[in-house]
């Protein structure tokens, strides 16, 4: 079968099961999870909550190779999941000039294969929850499967395109955001 009529019928799966059960309950002890490992995690300094767009800004500051690709609103969200209760209140999706053009054909101008996706949250449980959920979804399919990295209220979603040390950098950058 083709690989990437192959990849686009995983993808199909995916979405549906994500829209589907999209249900977060909140997770009262924050947590970062990275590949489905968990450990704790610090929120954000005090003050208004980061939107995605300035999470994105800081992280881009410090991993060169991702570029903003989209801005998700109520409009175009591919999940429906903005602003709807205990979900995301913003989100932007980035591509990262590291993963190749093959790897990605067929795929969408905002999918996190093509570098990734930050989430922000009403609370860091929400995020939590959120990643928690994504890491269940995807554990059974590895062609789906995704780096998530939690700060507060900020989930960062990372292709598994990229290496291990390539999606640390991410992880550095979302420790960081203030």
């Amino acid at each position: 079968m083709n690989r990437n009529l192959t990849r686009t019928a995983v993808a199909a799966a995916l979405l549906a099961a994500l829209t589907a059960c999209s249900t977060n309950k909140p997770n009262p002890v924050p947590h970062q999870v990275s590949n489905g490992k968990a450990a704790a995690s610090a929120a954000p300094a005090a003050g208004k909550p980061v939107d995605a767009s300035a999470a994105f800004t800081q992280i881009s500051g410090k991993v060169s190779s991702a570029k903003l690709s989209g801005s998700v609103t109520a409009d175009n969200d591919p999940n429906h999941l903005l602003g709807r209760p205990n979900q995301y209140t913003s989100k932007i999706t980035f591509a990262d000039s590291r993963i190749a053009a093959t790897d990605v054909e067929g795929t969408d101008k905002g999918d996190v294969d093509r570098g990734g996706a930050i989430e922000a949250f009403a609370s860091p449980a929400d995020a939590q929850a959120r990643a928690k959920y994504i890491q269940a979804v995807t554990k059974a399919l590895s062609a789906l499967s995704e780096y998530d990295y939690v700060h507060g209220t900020i989930l960062v979603r990372v292709s598994h395109y990229l290496t291990p040390k390539q999606a640390a950098e991410y992880k550095i950058a979302t420790d960081g955001l203030s």
